[in-house]
């Protein structure tokens, strides 16, 4: 069955500051269940979610006890003690990913390189060449993406690269100018689309660490974090709409990041990279840049309330 956009469940966007408790792999008994190394446990621990790696902690307890039940016929259980030394032993010899490298991981599925082709421009074989290059995120299993506008308009023929190197045109089904947002639609979708979680801005606080995703200059996809500067921020370039309620932040971002998710810590969309601040012509990120907030995106095309 097909999913529509995936919204988060939590009250808060901060849910996803602890980080899973992998360190339970490395108590040792003497039982010979506990024979697997912490190394070998962490790099499978680190993959999953927070309550996966709480459930595989209380089996990996119940294994154990169930393992010294059968060598002793007593009973025992795993004490506190052993549970807390065995965390601090695996934070002491494991080299945990850092919180942005998670989030990152999260969304990276999602991401897409938007190429926007001109039939004016064409290379020797006669073939659309790239003019442009933007970002985008996949928002339902349907093959819809968020962007920005001005990625796409006036485009002769809109194409996108997903995450496992499909390649698809896309079509304009929906625009809001007035937060710079687009919505394009993919005609050839892989086997296996994973659509981004959207969360919230309304938790959002100035200092909040957030991570920019995209391809810049058509790089990518590249990751750059920071945190929330600045909230309901209003932007409008030379000759264009006055956009209001931006988030502010920090997070690198350049030409080709337009369109790209702004994440916070758990991996969900919190709104779409849409402009940086260029008092010079360089064109170049110098400190600031603004995202349209997912609810203003989700309003304007028609999302489904958050």
């Amino acid at each position: 069955m097909k999913r529509a956009a995936l919204y988060s469940r939590k009250p808060s966007a901060q849910g996803a500051d602890k980080l899973p408790a992998s360190a339970s792999a490395a108590v040792t008994h003497s039982a010979p269940s506990a024979s697997l190394s912490a190394s070998n446990i962490h790099q499978r621990f680190q993959r999953l979610p927070l309550w996966a790696s709480l459930l595989l902690c209380a089996l990996l307890s119940a294994s154990l006890t169930w393992a010294l039940t059968r060598q002793t016929g007593t009973p025992q259980r795993l004490t506190q003690d052993d549970i807390n030394a065995a965390v601090l032993h695996t934070l002491n010899t494991q080299d945990l990913p850092s919180r942005a490298a998670r989030a990152a991981q999260l969304i990276a599925p999602s991401v897409v390189r938007v190429h926007i082709q001109d039939e004016d421009k064409k290379n020797p074989q006669g073939e659309m060449q790239n003019t442009g290059v933007g970002s985008g995120v996949v928002i339902s299993e349907e093959g819809v993406i968020l962007t920005n506008l001005h990625v796409v308009q006036g485009a002769k023929r809109i194409q996108v690269t997903f995450a496992d190197g499909t390649e698809s045109e896309a079509l304009v089904i929906g625009v809001q100018p007035e937060n710079d947002l687009a919505v394009i639609k993919a005609k050839r979708l892989p086997d296996d689309l994973q659509p981004a979680t959207l969360g919230s801005s309304q938790n959002l606080q100035p200092g909040d660490e957030v991570v920019a995703v995209g391809f810049p200059f058509g790089i990518g996809p590249s990751v750059s974090a920071g945190v929330v500067s600045g909230l309901n921020r209003s932007f409008g370039s030379e000759g264009k709409t006055m956009m209001r309620g931006l988030i502010q932040a920090d997070a690198a971002a350049n030409p080709g990041n337009s369109g790209g998710p702004l994440i916070n810590m758990a991996g969900e969309v919190v709104g779409i990279v849409t402009a940086i601040l260029n008092p010079t012509s360089a064109r170049t990120f110098i400190g600031i840049v603004f995202a349209a907030t997912i609810e203003s995106a989700g309003g304007g095309m028609g999302l489904p309330p958050f």
